[in-house]
């Protein structure tokens, strides 16, 4: 019988907890073998930084008032990626084609939130912690670990991308981990390398120290713990054998870089497919601030978010796992309907965000914000972001979004996923 500091020193110099067979406590093993057979579904969450430009991006381009407003910016239909009579997307954006035809894409439009903030921290809190209120802390992915708990792999949550882990992923401990895309993918516990080596160390004592006065929960808190330190571990050694470093990917401007999107999302797409068993993934785009000589810097940061996501689809596809994942994007705010004089636009209300996934029955979602009825220069918002965030969380990943939302919130009516 295996002592618990046995156990311990065992489990984490394994690269699976399914190696111990029953040795490892049954939910648990239970958990792991549910999230490597790849019956979990996967959201993948992207954020634009900076503020992205909704109206140059699914672009009304029979308007008139389009074009009166954005004499520089316009686009006219024979640049656009036609998706119907009167809409099209920006010309960056022409892989998203693919997922268009497949009608594996949903455009929603409209999508805001009442009284909107057009200060960068204040609107990505807002969005980050789904309360327009700000009276709550912790991100609404990070609140949906514990009702994801019953079905999540070894990490719920794993962010990739530079920086502190972003707030939308934060409120639960041991659920989310970060990978350092300025390192090559180097795995961050967080508090910087000395930081996370102490709370490291000081996890695993806790862990190790025997405790028979332990009620059930603290024991199923440390379980958690637990499970979440040894698929870091697992993931180390996926990392460091270079088993998922994706080769270059290549759009219409050439190879993407080490630490671009395209490459994250490749990533990403090799993780689900090895059955790592991680339910959300969270990244990052930034450069969508655009207050001046916005066309093509615009034009070619679209063309790596569309590029990135067919990509991921494509390598999802051949390993038989498109169907169990979603994307969903967002950015904290649109850009004012009158470009300014740098040829850029300033910072608006209301925008646009895709969710795309061959599970998901495609289309325009909403109508196109009224250039005609403006709110200070700005696009009212007709769709709450959290009915979007409700409709995910309650159709694809299984959680109660009351829970996680504090609220009720109507799905919405045209994100509505195929029948199996």
């Amino acid at each position: 019988m295996f002592t618990r500091r046995q156990f311990l020193t065992r489990t984490l110099q394994g690269s699976s907890l399914l190696a111990l067979g029953s040795v490892v406590p049954e939910f648990i093993a239970n958990t792991a073998h549910a999230a490597e057979q790849g019956k979990d579904t996967v959201l993948v969450v992207i954020e634009m930084t900076g503020g992205n430009d909704g109206l140059n991006t699914v672009i009304p381009y029979t308007d008139d008032l389009y074009h009166k407003h954005r004499k520089t910016l316009r686009l006219t239909k024979d640049k656009v990626v036609v998706l119907n009579d009167r809409l099209g997307l920006n010309p960056g954006m022409r892989s998203f084609q693919q997922l268009w035809n497949q009608e594996a894409l949903a455009v929603v439009q409209g999508v805001g939130y009442p009284n909107p903030d057009r200060s960068h921290f204040e609107s990505m809190d807002i969005w980050q912690t789904a309360d327009p209120r700000r009276n709550i802390t912790t991100g609404w992915l990070g609140r949906s670990v514990n009702e994801l708990q019953g079905q999540a792999g070894f990490v719920p949550i794993l962010h990739v991308g530079n920086g502190r882990q972003p707030p939308a992923v934060q409120g639960t401990p041991g659920g989310a981990v970060s990978l350092n895309d300025r390192q090559a993918f180097k795995l961050d516990l967080g508090g910087g390398s000395v930081a996370g080596h102490k709370a490291r160390r000081k996890l695993l004592e806790d862990l190790s120290t025997p405790d028979d006065k332990s009620d059930d929960i603290l024991q199923f808190v440390r379980l958690r713990q637990l499970r979440t330190m040894t698929s870091v571990e697992r993931l180390q050694e996926l990392l460091s054998k270079q088993r998922l470093q994706p080769p270059p990917l290549f759009g219409p401007d050439g190879p993407y870089g080490a630490n671009s999107l395209p490459t994250q999302l490749q990533l990403v797409a090799n993780l689900i497919i090895t059955g790592f068993g991680t339910r959300i993934f969270y990244l990052a785009i930034d450069g969508f601030d655009t207050h001046s000589s916005q066309a093509e810097a615009h034009r070619k940061l679209l063309a790596q978010l569309a590029d990135g996501i067919t990509n991921m689809f494509n390598l999802l596809k051949n390993g038989g796992h498109d169907k169990r994942v979603l994307v969903m994007t967002f950015s904290e705010f649109g850009r004012r309907v009158q470009e300014n004089g740098s040829k850029g636009t300033d910072h608006g209300a209301a925008s646009c965000l895709f969710v795309a996934g061959p599970a998901l029955k495609g289309g325009i979602v909403g109508e196109h914000p009224s250039l005609k009825d403006l709110d200070s220069g700005d696009l009212k918002y007709a769709l709450d972001f959290r009915r979007v965030y409700a409709t995910l969380l309650d159709s694809w990943l299984h959680c109660d979004s009351k829970v996680v939302l504090g609220g009720k919130f109507e799905h919405v009516e045209g994100l509505k996923l195929r029948k199996a």
